[in-house]
């Protein structure tokens, strides 16, 4: 790996073409230094310690050593800036407990991760530090390395309330993934700039262990023979630290931001080794199970690079803290998808700098501490790119996509079902706490609010819950079908491959909504501020009154009061500034004395008339669930307003009024925000998405950040190429006791009731697509059969077409994917042609005759198979000579796995499953003896009895040139 790096500190500063995206770092850490000014304290001569805005200094230093360094962009010229660093670190070096301070260092939970940000800037200023501060950053490095191990398997005493759960590691609820992460980041320092060879050593053995075992998944890898560092992952791992299925928790919620601290501590240790001219260490970039864990962040990805956070939202769009883990994937590891996500968050990265608060990195409600941190993240970004030969070039975004999609039910542990599709992304979180369906129609993160439930009624908690993923190589389809009991009904939600998504329910309070951005970031694809709905006979643009300015007719007021009438968080209301508008647009509120209903003693009501558009006001925290809270401005006497203008906190309001008055005691309404429109039916938003409703009374209505469309129907569509007015007018599929749509061609049927249904005839108006089952031909198009259990549902995709038209009595029995028959009626022939993808037959039949069609090739589904499309083992990383398992299961007959030497494979079939029979099917070549083993637990293996989870193929003595295994079918 290390070949494609430049490999030494010198080259950090050499002129090099690093690319777009390093272009980008470049530009963000400049403007984001302005921020690191305002943290410049004169009195202690160093930037300010608190919330470790000192870890600045490496941002810094990356500044300093580039060729190009701009004093105009960066508001500070190049000597202050150093003069300001080397300080900085001078004072902090001395201050850190292991250097004999007592400020902050030593804890692993999080002062160690400051301290190697801080040690590689050091290392980076070398040259201008006196030699005190060089030994007390070598004391921090090799100290902290020490402690760490020292500790060995033992949880930190400083850092209470965080632990790795020794070698055993944990999963269920909060992974250990990350604390383990932490042990291993605390040894790199000093493992690489020791001078002591012994010493390093040590701490090498200890960190290799540490990161083994971070992502590690026991039943995977202990059936793991790969090398990697000189020692096999079934002999260094011991830890289970994600769910099987690939996922990992935090604070009982699926966690995109924590699975990505495997790439992102990795990414920390990586540019140690780098900047010091030593190899990476293979575990960095051929971690257990990483390639699996991946692939899971690619399932949840954005057009943006940020994974959707799907549960908990406390870390959505922290844009300066998702860009380590993709520059360390792409630019160190290799990955293309990874650079190609990396790419898209680089593009919107300056624009997101620039908008307000301006020149920070992280935004939207984040921790102080996020900052630095992002500051020094984005840095190593940048050196990743500047220290590589040639950065890895992207994939398309089309090819991304492609990539990315499928379906996945994480298991009832987790609760979270997914599917990603080349146009949208769409979930299902059953969990009851966190209960939600998701949409992000053409996967874009600045348009549907996923913060917010798509549809289901926000606050629904669950008593009730079933949920499926589709899979096309098991399915024939990718789709993804949910039913969830609450507030005394029913909702279902089906995602279909085509991004369209369809809800359903026995008519539930607050039901149909969808929550927009509507925010201006001139430079990010559709924050232009304000939103275009096209519905039946109009067309609206409404602007973002949350952040832009709300006019209204002018009139006299020495009092202006934005009343709430709903907040849109837990948190109530918040407020940076509230400016009041003369007839000009210029602010008469600035220097007024504002009041409030409520005040957090941190964050009084006078910070939103201060002139600093950093500081703000808060409801106190007793009142943050009172929906009446109000902010008023005295302007000292009446003058004429006629308008306002509010920056909000991430606590913002979802409805409230802006109301005037002359005394303070009778009020007036000016304006009620948000201006709402109302439509019929259906509604196109900016072109990117339309919502479609059937059933029900309700119009829809519509401002600038949703759109509420209560019905027991509503269809999402994604992209422009959708008639909306004809699908909102189509004739719908209708069955007693059922909920139906054929939306894009697709059969989504909801039981939304407890008990089941059979036999139910559901009418098609359509005669062209045959699914499933048995279906007859009517003079108004098809009846066909479905059974289905209470509370559940089903997607059906469209088996086969019909060209012309077959009349009554004409019955279609499909048998799967490849095989239909037909009858004629006893008193009718019939002349039609069938199609399959690229297959068709023409079909004449005399009345009342049959005959059964196949279509050629494979693989036919639905399947009886239980092993196609399950989980196999090893893996990643694999042994050498190995190919993926998972090519004899995935019904490919063009793929085959190749044992290798380590010769043995494991499918998991999810459950404890009765097997019946095992077929295997070989390529060509000499076939080598096997056996087939079987386990419950994954751990213990014996021959195939009745029952098992885990089934392993072993094959003795495999050479290159043996047969290889086509096909594992399990029945």
């Amino acid at each position: 790996m290390s070949s494609a790096f430049a490999g030494s500190s010198a080259a950090v500063g050499a002129p090099r073409a690093a690319g777009p995206v390093a272009a980008v770092y470049r530009e963000a850490l400049h403007l984001h230094t302005r921020w690191v000014e305002e943290q410049w304290d004169d009195a202690s001569g160093a930037y300010r310690g608190g919330e470790f805005r000192f870890i600045s200094v490496l941002g810094n230093a990356v500044l300093l050593g580039m060729d190009d360094y701009d004093a105009g962009l960066a508001g500070v010229d190049a000597a202050t800036l150093r003069a300001r660093t080397v300080a900085t670190i001078k004072r902090f070096a001395a201050t850190n407990r292991l250097a004999g301070g007592n400020e902050w260092g030593r804890l692993l939970f999080w002062d160690s991760t400051f301290e190697l940000y801080f040690v590689l800037a050091a290392r980076l200023m070398w040259a201008d530090l006196d030699a005190a501060t060089r030994a007390n950053v070598q004391r921090i490095a090799e100290g902290q390395a020490a402690y760490a191990y020292e500790l060995n398997t033992q949880d930190d005493p400083l850092s209470a309330g965080f632990t790795p759960n020794g070698t055993a590691g944990g999963w269920k609820g909060d992974s250990k993934l990350t604390a383990m992460g932490a042990y291993a980041q605390a040894l790199v320092p000093g493992t690489v700039w020791t001078a002591d060879p012994e010493s390093a050593e040590s701490w090498r053995e200890r960190f290799l262990f540490w990161a083994s075992n971070a992502s590690a998944l026991p039943v995977a890898d202990r059936a793991n023979p790969a090398v990697v560092d000189g020692d096999r992952i079934d002999q260094r791992t011991t830890a289970h630290n994600i769910h099987d299925s690939f996922i990992v928790e935090s604070g009982g919620s699926v966690s995109p931001d924590h699975q990505a601290e495997l790439w992102r501590t990795a990414g920390r240790g990586a540019i140690h080794f780098l900047v010091a001219g030593q190899p990476v260490p293979e575990i960095l970039t051929r971690q257990p199970s990483g390639e699996q864990l991946w692939r899971t962040l690619r399932l949840l990805a954005s057009d943006a690079g940020e994974p959707v956070m799907p549960m908990a939202t406390d870390r959505y769009h922290l844009y300066g803290r998702d860009v380590l883990p993709l520059a360390f994937l792409a630019q160190v590891a290799g990955d293309r998808d990874a650079a190609r996500a990396e790419a898209d968050l680089a593009e919107r990265l300056v624009p997101y700098v620039r908008h307000e608060p301006e020149f920070r990195l992280v935004k939207f409600g984040a921790e102080e501490s996020e900052e630095p941190v992002a500051r020094a993240e984005v840095a190593v970004a940048y050196l990743f790119h500047r220290l590589r030969k040639t950065p890895v070039a992207p994939v398309s975004k089309q090819e991304f996509f492609r990539s990315a999609a499928g379906t996945r039910d994480f298991g009832r542990d987790v609760g979270l079902t997914v599917h990603q599709s080349p146009a949208a992304f769409a979930a299902a979180v059953t969990k009851a706490e966190f209960a939600r369906f998701l949409w992000q129609p053409g996967h874009d993160n600045w348009l549907v609010d996923a913060r917010v439930p798509a549809f289901l009624p926000a606050g629904a908690h669950p008593t009730e819950r079933w949920t499926r993923a589709y899979s096309k190589n098991r399915d024939g389809v990718d789709a993804t079908a949910t039913v969830l009991a609450v507030s005394g009904g029913y909702a279902g939600f089906t995602t279909l491959p085509t991004g369209t998504v369809v809800y359903a329910s026995t008519g539930l309070p607050g039901e149909g909504n969808l929550a927009l951005f509507t925010m201006a970031m001139p430079g990010v694809p559709g924050l232009t501020g304000r939103r275009t709905f096209t519905f039946d006979g109009g067309r609206a643009e409404l602007d973002d009154e949350f952040t832009g300015s709300i006019a209204f007719s002018p009139r006299k007021a020495r009092y202006v009061r934005m009343l709430g009438r709903e907040p849109a968080t837990k948190f109530g209301y918040s407020i940076y500034t509230f400016e009041v508008l003369d007839v000009r647009g210029a602010d008469l509120a600035q220097g007024a004395m504002p009041t409030a209903s409520s005040e957090d003693v941190w964050y009084p009501a006078r910070h939103t008339t201060d002139g600093n558009p950093l500081t703000r006001w808060t409801v106190a925290a007793e009142e943050r669930g009172r929906a009446d809270s109000w902010l008023a401005v005295d302007l000292g006497l009446a003058v004429r307003v006629a308008g306002v203008r509010i920056h909000w906190e991430a606590a913002y309001a979802k409805r409230f009024v802006i109301q005037t008055s002359i005394d303070g005691l009778t009020w007036t309404d000016a304006a009620a925000v948000p201006e709402t429109r109302a439509a019929r039916r259906w509604v196109g938003i900016d072109g990117r998405a339309g919502v479609v409703t059937h059933g029900g009374k309700g119009k829809i209505t519509v401002t600038a950040a949703g759109i509420s469309a209560p019905a027991p129907l509503i269809e999402g569509y994604a992209g422009s190429r959708r008639d909306l007015a004809a699908a909102a007018t189509r004739a719908l599929p209708a069955a007693e006791g059922l909920s139906v749509s054929d939306a894009d061609g697709y059969l989504s049927l909801f039981n939304l009731a407890p008990d089941p249904v059979r036999d139910v005839t559901v009418r098609l108006p359509s005669r062209s697509r045959l699914y499933r089952g048995m279906q007859v031909a009517t003079g108004k198009g098809l009846e066909w059969e479905v059974s289905l259990k209470g509370s559940t549902a089903r997607v059906e995709p469209p088996r086969f077409t019909v060209e012309g038209a077959a009349p009554a009595g004409t019955r279609f029995e499909v048998h799967d994917s490849h095989h239909v028959t037909v009858t004629a009626p006893r008193d009718h022939r019939v002349r039609i042609t069938l199609r399959c993808g690229s297959w068709s037959a023409g079909v004449r039949l005399a009345s009342g005759r049959s005959r059964r069609f196949t279509v050629p090739g494979g693989p036919v589904t639905p399947t009886a198979d239980l092993a196609r499309g399950r989980t196999t083992f090893p893996t990643s990383p694999l042994p050498e000579g190995m190919t993926s398992p998972g090519r004899a299961v995935d019904g490919d007959p063009a793929t085959s796995w190749r044992p290798g030497p380590a010769g043995r494979m494991v499918v998991d079939l999810g459950t404890v499953t009765r097997v019946r029979r095992v077929d295997l099917t070989w390529g060509t070549g000499h076939r080598r003896p096997h056996r087939i083993e079987a386990s419950q637990d994954g751990l213990t293996y014996g021959a195939l009895g009745a029952r098992a989870r885990y089934v392993a193929v072993v094959v003795d003595g495999w050479r290159p040139g043996d047969a290889e295994l086509v096909e594992l079918a399990l029945t």
